[in-house]
């Protein structure tokens, strides 16, 4: 009686076991069902202002669908990171991991300025889901690193739609910024001024001690010398977040904070 008993209880606990893998999916988490196999323009974000997609690309990656298994393709910002790792630091250094190599990327600044960086080919877990990444750079140091795929689109081309197109003149535009301590913020609405087809961007800290800005690679020096800080900016996009770097003397020493800046044009 007790082993006909066990073997119902052993039974039931398999049973229970194989339910539990059909609702999960039984795979390792990288199928996505919304996604069909294809090619999709998506966010590649990360946890830290030293490893992120480089400016020319607005946190755009290509994201690729094959049989259910995802991989963005994302390009950085410099060839300081020599390798990733799908996982943390400690398993990247164990015998027998398998390091994601680099590829040469080339970027187009807004200004047409070119530079050769490194990229690499990213698996994806899944959508919206943070993940591990691990990286090595040139001084042969890992680190551990949080990063999430979102807003995935059908598409190949990461500067689609992204382009100013607006008539010269002045306009009246909506500044959201995203970053920082919370204790700075930027004037909105604020004026942007398109002229030969580029856009230049008026912002107008609340804080005297932003003494430069950096945008695609370049600096920009305040256009006051008296009050809050205002400086003026190249824009590319519209209604999309756009990485900048501000320095602010406020602190014991200067130091550089990156923010996301959104404009959007007040109706």
């Amino acid at each position: 009686m007790k082993s006909k008993r066990a073997f119902i209880i052993a039974l039931a606990l398999i049973l229970m076991m194989a339910f539990c893998l059909s609702a999960c999916g039984g795979d390792n988490g990288t199928n996505d069902p919304g996604l069909e196999d294809g090619t999709y323009v998506a966010t590649f974000t990360t946890d830290h202002s030293m490893f992120h997609v480089n400016e020319a690309n607005n946190d755009k990656g290509i994201l690729t669908v094959k049989d259910g298994q995802m991989t963005i393709h994302v390009s950085l910002q410099s060839k300081k990171i020599v390798n990733l790792f799908l996982g943390t630091s400690e398993d990247a250094q164990k015998e027998g991991a398998e390091l994601l190599q680099p590829t040469v990327d080339k970027v187009i600044y807004p200004d047409g300025w070119e530079d050769e960086v490194y990229g690499f080919d990213i698996p994806v877990p899944g959508i919206d889901q943070e993940f591990d990444c691990a990286l090595i750079g040139t001084k042969g140091k890992w680190y551990d690193h949080k990063v999430k795929v979102t807003d995935p689109v059908p598409g190949d081309d990461i500067h689609a739609g992204s382009e100013m197109d607006l008539e010269d003149g002045e306009y009246t535009v909506e500044l959201a910024m995203e970053g920082g301590s919370g204790k700075a913020s930027v004037d909105s609405p604020t004026t942007l001024v398109v002229e030969g087809g580029a856009a230049t961007l008026t912002v107008v800290w609340s804080s005297p001690n932003y003494d430069y800005m950096i945008v695609n690679g370049e600096k920009y020096l305040p256009v006051n010398e008296e009050g809050n800080s205002v400086f003026e900016i190249p824009v590319t996009i519209l209604n999309e977040p756009f990485s900048v770097i501000g320095d602010t003397t406020a602190m014991s020493q200067p130091h550089e904070i990156e923010y996301k800046f959104t404009v959007t044009v007040a109706e």
